[in-house]
């Protein structure tokens, strides 16, 4: 009955992946039991013989970087500009001479940004609660929809695109901590989380405190591994490239635990109905969007947007049409806060 329900949970997880991240889940996809060459029926793998997905690293303990107040952002400087006439000098016209937007976003991120599984050759190439975000941003900007080009990037990425100038902004669940303040400047906070934990359905696990020793993934390059890193946890930090393999190693039994924000919890339990999410909050995260240093006028800009979308309940619209009440209620949009 396990073997049926493992098969089971593969072969769904690998149909739900193959759709919304563009790759296969999984396995080789056969439903056979694996034979010898004399056809006898061969001893299921242990986790330690399955491979491990490229890019994998044990985390050594560190201490997880103090917040300090860096998340206040700048204040909009008034009304927003009129759609397709921005101010002349400013990034925004630059990005509208230019005939696109260009954003940093995660493909990797099932309910924030994710590969459209519509066979609709005209639909967008991806979807998700940040790729909204992107949109209402470009609307503002050229007065439709559309005008963006994206640039998909892992977790640990994303920094150095932004410090770089790769992008004009990143829209790709960025916490916002005084770290990462030295390298990318950041909108006011478009949405609130806290880190948990999410195991397999049969888990005694209840939270983190019930991980002292054992295994436990997130993607690199996130505040997440970081916490996990702080030595009063008492957990194995293991560092995977991105979160579809993270799925996979606790599918296969190589780590006990996945923990990050619990929204982006939810997208990977929505991809695996045989985990769940445990235990309550353990860090409070302010999210932002990201920019380049020296874009003060577009930082406003996007402010005023991010104001906008509060005030006239677009805000709401996308976080209940992605979220929806599965963390409890849907919340307010959070309160800005300005320097």
């Amino acid at each position: 009955m396990r073997d049926i329900r493992t098969l089971l949970r593969f072969s769904l997880v690998a149909i739900v992946m193959s759709l919304t991240l563009g790759v296969a889940g999984c396995g080789s996809g056969s439903s056979a039991t694996p034979k010898t060459s004399a056809g006898a029926t061969a001893s299921p793998a242990s986790p330690a013989d399955v491979p491990i997905p490229d890019g994998v690293t044990t985390m050594p303990e560190s201490p997880a970087p103090p917040l300090t107040g860096c998340d206040a952002s700048l204040r909009p400087t008034g009304p927003l500009p009129a759609a397709g006439a921005m101010p002349a000098g400013s990034t925004m016209a630059k990005i509208q001479q230019r005939g696109y937007l260009i954003a940093g976003v995660d493909e990797d991120s099932y309910l924030f940004g994710y590969r459209n599984p519509s066979a609709d050759p005209s639909a967008p190439p991806l979807v998700g609660f940040d790729i909204d975000f992107v949109q209402q941003v470009a609307t503002a900007i050229f007065g439709a929809p559309g005008h963006v080009r994206y640039k998909a990037l892992t977790k640990a990425e994303r920094l150095t695109a932004l410090h770089q100038g790769a992008v004009d902004l990143l829209a790709d669940i960025l916490t916002v901590d005084c770290q990462r303040a030295q390298q990318a400047d950041f909108s006011a906070d478009y949405f609130d989380a806290g880190q948990r934990v999410l195991v397999n359905q049969a888990s005694t696990v209840q939270g983190i405190a019930d991980l002292a020793g054992k295994k436990v993934c997130a993607a690199a390059g996130t505040t997440s591994i970081q916490t996990l890193a702080d030595p009063k946890y008492r957990v194995l930090p293991v560092s995977a490239v991105n979160w579809a393999d993270c799925l996979v190693m606790l599918q296969q039994g190589q780590v006990d635990a996945i923990s990050t924000t619990d929204l982006i919890l939810l997208g990977i339990q929505s991809q695996d109905p045989y985990t769940k999410i445990v235990g309550p909050r353990f860090t409070y995260e302010r999210h932002g969007l990201g920019f380049p240093k020296g874009k003060g006028d577009f930082i406003r800009f996007v402010n005023a947007v991010l104001e906008q979308m509060k005030a006239n309940g677009t805000w709401t619209a996308i976080y209940t049409h992605w979220i929806g009440d599965r963390l409890g209620p849907v919340p307010a949009p959070p309160p800005a806060v300005y320097q």
